[in-house]
């Protein structure tokens, strides 16, 4: 594939230098063109420019003006300006309000192709080291996911098996697992990790926004759409894009889709300009898309492509030895945000975390270990400090924390036959009333048994 163009903006008030910088810098940049501010600003929402030539003479309206748009811009792009020989100090006091360098006229167009095209690069290293910087401060590796469950193992074994894979995954579980989490792990692994991670969430858009949003559209595609945009495919190109919830997309749009992992071509919006897309696919769902497939309303190819590697991550009631780890990471990255380094969780707080059920995983963890520190008076998170959500009856899992002396293991054997003596020792119903599973009761009437009194 053909390396693209750096988009490059000529702003000048005169049409016959800008058709002539147009054809002349047309092999080595994207040129787009503008005779003032406005029309200046117009194609800067339309699409991102990593280069501006402008004149510091435009009619009655002064470059500097252009100064502050590229300025205003995110990222901003890197500025020349061009001046007449007499001007000099105008262009000096350009470079002073931020402009990488100037050229006077009449133009060198050779020297104006070199000076852009090293000051492009220069900007493409600064953003590189800014992106790289960023990246190791988030750690967006396999070191963020926290838990040494068997499940957790066979989950973080499976993204160093495929991180560096074209092929695209589908990471499934409920809502608050960390799916996203997952998906930045698989990229951070990659060949791709230096080039961009966009996340799109589908089922925050309507359907035409989410078009819209994937592939860009063409200045009048709709109503509404007054300017050119690029999509998230495009600005992911050489990278990684992170679909999460896949299955709430409509079928118009997952044709689309379709092409796109089939072909790797893609069209914007209301236009017909094919371009080829070099991103790889890694999908979310917490929905059961097999049964979607079956009812009609997600395709059944779309299905197999994207599911080329499927990472299932478990619900945290499923890893609940996981629970006192992730909660002890919380504790310290929000104890330090609130200026508490010294907070701790007491026993009790401890143990309530590790009893309830946690139907909104590891996001509801973090919220509640939030709230704590928050609202923790003293050195220690007392279980009163947790959300009163926490303390509801029917939320209580079936794994606890093991404590010194037994006690906690006599008030379970407790529980277990207080729940037999009520169903009237019919194991199914006292574990639906203890809310675990009959062959974990089962487990738990084999392994526990009353400690006898010592003698006197």
């Amino acid at each position: 594939m053909t390396e693209k163009k750096p988009n490059l903006l000529v702003v000048d008030d005169e049409k016959n230098t800008r058709d002539a910088l147009r054809r002349g810098l047309a092999d080595k940049f994207e040129v787009y063109v503008a005779a003032d501010l406005n029309s200046a600003k117009a194609l800067f929402l339309a699409e991102p420019m990593d280069a501006v030539l402008t004149d510091l003479r435009l009619g009655h309206e002064s470059g500097l003006g252009m100064l502050e748009l590229c300025r205003a811009q995110r990222p901003p792009p890197v500025c020349v300006v061009m001046t007449a020989y007499g001007s000099v100090e105008s262009a000096v006091e350009a470079m002073r309000q931020g402009a990488y360098d100037y050229v006077t006229k009449p133009l060198d167009l050779e020297r104006v192709e070199v000076l852009l095209r090293r000051a492009v690069r220069t900007v493409q290293v600064e953003k590189e080291n800014v992106q790289l910087r960023a990246e190791l401060k988030r750690s967006f590796g396999l070191e963020r996911i926290l838990g040494g469950s068997t499940g957790m193992k066979d989950v973080l074994e499976r993204i160093r098996q495929v991180a560096d894979s074209k092929a695209s995954v589908l990471i499934e579980g409920e809502s608050g697992t960390g799916k996203e989490l997952v998906a930045r792990a698989l990229h951070g692994l990659s060949s791709r990790k230096s080039a961009p991670f966009v996340a799109v969430h589908c089922a925050a858009l309507s359907p035409q926004l989410l078009e819209s949003e994937l592939f860009g559209h063409e200045k009048g595609a709709f109503t509404g759409a007054v300017e050119r945009r690029i999509g998230r495919f495009e600005q992911a190109q050489g990278g990684t894009i992170f679909l999460d919830e896949i299955g709430e997309i409509d079928t118009s749009t997952q044709v689309k889709l379709l092409r796109v992992l089939g072909e790797r071509v893609m069209e914007r919006v209301g236009g017909n300009k094919l371009m080829e897309v070099d991103v790889r696919l890694v999908a979310a769902t917490n929905r059961n898309l097999e049964a979607l497939v079956k009812n009609g309303t997600f395709r059944e190819d779309l299905f197999f492509r994207i599911r080329v590697v499927q990472i299932l991550l478990p619900p945290l009631r499923d890893r609940a030895e996981d629970i006192p780890i992730l909660a002890e990471h919380f504790r310290k990255e929000y104890a330090l945000e609130n200026g508490k380094p010294s907070l701790e969780f007491s026993r009790e707080s401890l143990q309530l975390l590790c009893d309830y059920r946690w139907p909104g995983n590891v996001r509801e963890l973090r919220t509640a270990v939030e709230h704590g520190v928050v609202l923790a008076q003293g050195l220690k998170i007392e279980a009163g400090d947790l959300p009163a959500s926490l303390r509801k009856t029917g939320q209580v899992s079936n794994s606890r924390m093991p404590t010194p002396g037994g006690k906690l293991e006599k008030l379970e054997l407790e529980a277990i036959q207080g729940a037999l003596i009520q169903t009237g020792q019919n194991v199914t119903a006292a574990a639906e009333q203890l809310g675990i599973h009959r062959r974990t009761l089962h487990r738990k009437l084999a392994g526990l048994k009353p400690r006898k009194e010592k003698k006197k």
